[in-house]
């Protein structure tokens, strides 16, 4: 039976960054309290720990619902900017590969193992050189705002002045202040646990492309979203859960002000094993963790339509510019 799926090229770079950026910005908009909640748990101290529902009362109490969407505006930012470039290189490394598949007659021109891994290892290095400012930027308005209130609380217990109406940070302001007090490097604090980082998309994309080529090959037919909402799903749980100790250790390099004292990754992992043991290595991950995997389930399951629709979209405008 002929399939009503439209045929689509699949080696066109910019329509999978751009779906990939769109299905990006849609899981972040859906899951991101959770990154906030994980956030603050990743930067809080021992002491200051808080269980996950007491976390979101605590935050809705303070700063209002809009409290769980602190930093939103940059995140929204930084993850189309993220997956578009990541999606373009990894397509791009993908079809070099694809095609020298080809010239060397090879039965398959899926990617094999190690393939998938050199591609996830090119898209995920430029990509972290490219958007590590983003991410430093989105950190600090995600634990700012929490830490101005905390501050009009403190003020109001002691009799000061009610400041209410205290600024909570904007984009620009907190990229405005963070040049102006540290200088240009502080945008690329944390850049070394981040390229490290740059196995978890390796170990989730490597994952889901040989769980999707064994799915096609014994049903002999694409994955559906639903299959690959599954598939994502199980392929980011993996890879998160497995570097989840350097996604704290950079968010706490993001967050570290220009008078503290500077710590490479290796040290700031002994810093908090020897100051919370090994437990601290994984502040938050229960919020961070199901965050990850929603996004990535959502990110799988929106792209390959919003790619079909992309493509299509390209394709009606072309034939209005031939008409005209």
């Amino acid at each position: 039976m002929a399939s009503t799926k439209p045929i689509v090229p699949q080696n066109d770079n910019v329509a999978h960054a751009l779906a990939g950026a769109g299905g990006g910005v849609v899981s972040m908009v859906l899951t991101y309290p959770l990154i906030t909640l994980s956030t603050r748990a990743q930067v809080e101290s021992k002491r200051a720990e808080t269980p996950f529902l007491a976390a979101v009362r605590q935050i809705v109490a303070r700063e209002g619902v809009s409290g769980l969407y602190a930093g939103l505006d940059s995140a929204v930012f930084g993850i189309s900017v993220t997956n578009f470039v990541y999606y373009y290189w990894y397509e791009w490394t993908r079809g070099f590969f694809e095609a020298a598949a080809a010239r060397a007659g090879r039965a398959s021109k899926k990617l094999t193992t190690v393939e998938a891994m050199i591609a996830g290892a090119i898209a995920g290095s430029a990509t972290v050189i490219l958007t590590n400012p983003i991410w430093v930027v989105n950190t600090r308005m995600t634990t700012r705002r929490g830490q101005i209130d905390d501050e009009v609380k403190s003020e109001a217990a002691v009799g000061g002045a009610p400041e209410n109406k205290k600024k909570q940070p904007t984009t620009l302001g907190t990229l405005m202040a963070l040049l102006r007090d540290e200088g240009p490097q502080a945008l690329f604090r944390g850049v070394v646990p981040a390229l490290v980082l740059v196995i978890n998309p390796i170990l989730q994309y490597t994952l889901f492309e040989q769980m999707k080529n064994a799915y096609e090959r014994r049903r002999k037919r694409n994955v559906t979203p639903t299959v690959a909402f599954f598939l994502g799903a199980i392929g980011k749980l993996f890879a998160t859960s497995i570097t989840y100790p350097y996604i704290t250790v950079k968010s706490q390099m993001h967050v570290a002000g220009d008078g503290e004292k500077r710590e490479g990754m290796t040290q700031a992992i002994r810093r908090v094993v020897k100051e919370e043991g090994y437990a601290g290595l994984y502040k938050g991950i229960g919020p961070k963790v199901t965050q990850s995997v929603l996004t990535a389930a959502f990110l799988f399951a929106f792209k390959d339509v919003l790619y079909e629709q992309t493509v299509k979209l390209r394709g009606t405008l072309a034939k209005r510019a031939v008409k005209a």
